[in-house]
């Protein structure tokens, strides 16, 4: 099996009637031959094997995106395999794409099935290179693969299986490091009616697959299990451009999406992160958007609290978004998924609950403690989006898993957290540079990334320049900003900054990595919306100084804008200067530190 330029390939082996495959990258085995199948009612699809044909076909669609670029290239060549296990007829499809290979098993009901088959197990693994860098979060608690709000660092592909404090499994995606600066990254797409992949690290380097559910999860019907995804690129830029997770999602329903105008991606202010004196009172969340409008942001997100101490809470959430609308504001109300997630009532409760908010004239909901991946955490996740989208609503999950191209399916995901970020740096464990210059290639490169950016007043070890430039680097379609709103429009110090915050996009029309960029050290971005560039690096634990080349950039002069780190870490520095296409631009940057440009045509 070959992608379309052939850099990619894959070989499908069945041997003795056991399934299994290998992959190649630029003519290197990246993936080893690794066993596949699946346990179902106890029966192991996926040995004593027949092969009833095989088919393939191209693949070749443009579509509309958002996040890093405005439009994605679906190419790939598809190839279904017809076999037969145990008496049991499936289908195992694969897809190569230049930058990587997914496969998926599809196994439909037959004659005498149960009503509910139980997926037991996978058998798919991922037998890696040893002796490799490779980048995973680390929480050492039970609560690492229930958020994914883990700090992010790296070990040899040898020593995963024994790192964890926590055990071997790890959660996607897990980044590894080859030869010849070439990446490979391992997830998961298309998560829908099935239980959330994790990865067991084994001590042969392999990873299998893994499920919360250690007894199996029940599913109806034919069962479509979600794409194994391994990214493959050479360097950074593809790695971060990649279309792979997306692509791999179906397309929208035009019946549930008749219109996506009401889909508005944008900025947010938002009262939980500073929780200052009157926090969680109608009037001071009119007073946030009243600062939101000064700002020229978006939204305002209320966040806990407003269901508990408002006396009539429907009244006064009706009345507030009356105040934003007026104020051309629009509304995120938020809500903890457990009180709504009631399936076995066709989720009356979260039906109704929907409805109010949306008769209140709210523009969407930040849907909390979701804490799972499990089949019945993913159930209810998709059914939120579909009645959010029938009222349209938006939804912003937090407290939950990693994204797998859901916001393709589902436009009305304007972002979700799986994140470890800046509310960390409320509670006091502030979170390190190295980890927000990780996040740019590993966490980040999934998009819908709501990391809630930019704390001047509670940074950590990080320079202010690092924390706006945060917000810049990080991509999320809603991004909530945690910093107080009034420290934002008045302390004198950011008087330089506050420009970048007003005009700050929520999406790109492009994203390049530029050289320099090092997933240990420094992310160095150059990112375009309409005619204005922004050249955006972000800094780990060592000063860095290096010479940037602009020949992104059209021919002609270009004023630049720039915001660098100075001697204090709370007083960045300003500079404007003049350059031609092709120029270089110096970037210092302190240890933990930042810079941003803007580069926009000289009038």
């Amino acid at each position: 099996m070959k992608s379309p330029d052939a850099s990619v390939q894959a070989s499908f082996i069945l041997d003795q009637g056991n399934l299994s495959y290998s992959v190649t990258f630029l003519g290197e085995e990246t993936i080893a031959p690794s066993r596949l199948g699946v346990v179902v009612d106890k029966d192991t699809i996926g040995t004593h094997c027949t092969s009833r044909g095989y088919s393939q076909k191209e693949i070749y669609e443009k579509y509309p995106t958002r996040g890093f670029h405005t439009e994605a290239l679906n190419h790939c060549n598809e190839y279904t395999y017809e076999l037969t296990s145990q008496g049991i007829d499936f289908r195992l499809q694969f897809r190569l794409y230049n930058d990587g290979v997914a496969f998926r098993y599809v196994i439909p009901t037959r004659q005498n099935s149960p009503a509910q088959r139980i997926v037991h197990a996978e058998l798919s693994s991922f037998h890696v290179p040893g002796g490799v860098p490779v980048w995973f979060f680390e929480r050492p608690n039970d609560w690492k693969l229930k958020t994914y709000a883990g700090k992010w660092g790296k070990t040899i592909s040898d020593s995963l299986y024994c790192i964890s404090p926590t055990g071997p499994v790890q959660g996607p995606i897990l980044l590894y490091e080859l030869e010849n600066e070439r990446y490979m990254a391992i997830t998961e797409a298309a998560l829908y009616n099935y239980s959330g992949m994790r990865l067991k690290a084994q001590e042969d380097c392999s990873l299998q697959v893994n499920f919360t559910e250690t007894e199996g999860f029940g599913l109806t019907g034919t069962i479509t299990t979600p794409w194994r995804v391994i990214i493959l690129t050479q360097g950074l830029n593809d790695l971060v451009n990649t279309d792979m997770i997306t692509n791999l999602n179906p397309a929208p329903d035009p019946k549930l999406f008749q219109s996506t105008d009401w889909i508005k991606p944008g900025r947010s202010v938002w009262s939980w992160w500073s929780e200052a004196t009157g926090y969680m009172t109608p009037q001071y969340e009119k007073w946030f958007i009243d600062m939101a409008t000064e700002l020229g942001f978006e939204y305002t997100t209320i966040d806990e609290g407003w269901e508990t101490q408002w006396p009539d809470k429907w009244k006064q959430l009706r009345e507030i978004c009356q105040y934003a609308a007026a104020k051309k504001v629009k509304v995120f109300v938020w809500k903890h998924s457990e009180t709504i997630n009631n399936p076995d009532n066709d989720y009356a409760i979260m039906r109704n609950f929907i409805d109010s908010v949306a008769s209140c004239g709210a523009a969407g909901l930040k849907i909390d403690f979701m804490n799972s991946e499990t089949k019945r955490t993913i159930d209810f996740d998709t059914k939120a989006l579909q009645l959010c989208a029938e009222r349209q609503l938006l939804v912003n999950f937090h407290g939950c898993q990693k994204p797998t191209g859901e916001f393709r399916t589902y436009p009305n995901e304007i972002t979700r957290e799986g994140v470890r970020g800046l509310e960390l740096n409320k509670l006091m464990r502030h979170i390190p540079a190295n980890h927000n210059v990780a996040l740019i290639f590993t966490r980040g490169i999934l998009n819908n990334n709501d990391y809630t950016p930019v704390g001047f007043s509670n940074p950590g070890n990080t320079t202010w320049t690092h924390q706006l430039a945060t917000a810049y680097a990080f991509t999320s379609p809603l991004i909530t900003i945690a910093e107080h709103p009034h420290m934002l429009l008045h302390d004198k110090r950011l008087k330089t900054i506050l420009p970048f915050l007003k005009e700050l996009p929520s999406t790109w029309d492009e994203t390049l990595v530029l050289p320099g960029s090092d997933i240990d050290k420094a992310a160095i971005l150059a990112r375009r919306k309409g005619t204005t560039w922004y050249l955006i690096a972000l800094n780990g634990s060592q000063p860095l100084q290096l010479s940037v080349k602009t020949d992104f950039l059209l021919p002609g002069n270009w004023k630049t804008t720039i915001i660098a780190d100075g001697e204090q870490p709370d007083k960045p520095v300003q500079h404007i200067r003049y350059i031609d296409s092709g120029m270089p631009l110096d970037i210092n940057m302190a240890a933990n530190g930042g810079f941003v440009a803007k580069i926009a045509p000289a009038p």
